[in-house]
């Protein structure tokens, strides 16, 4: 990825750069290769992140159990 500095304005060029990282989803990618996490503990952590998601919506002020 490469960005260009245009008439100094380096702001510029640091907002599209991080525009540019956003969109691509390298630190995403960058994030989920750091270490190995096991299939189940990725489904866990994805359920528990839907529940909390439900809950939210819910609007629900204490955890309760969906199940």
């Amino acid at each position: 990825m490469k960005i260009t500095v245009r008439n100094g304005k380096v702001d510029n060029a640091l907002r599209l750069f991080r525009k540019k990282v956003i969109e691509s989803n390298v630190l995403f990618d960058y994030n989920e290769k750091q270490h190995h996490e096991k299939k189940t503990t990725k489904r866990q952590r994805k359920l528990a992140a839907a529940k909390a998601r439900e809950r939210k919506r819910q609007g629900a002020t204490s955890p309760k159990r969906l199940f």
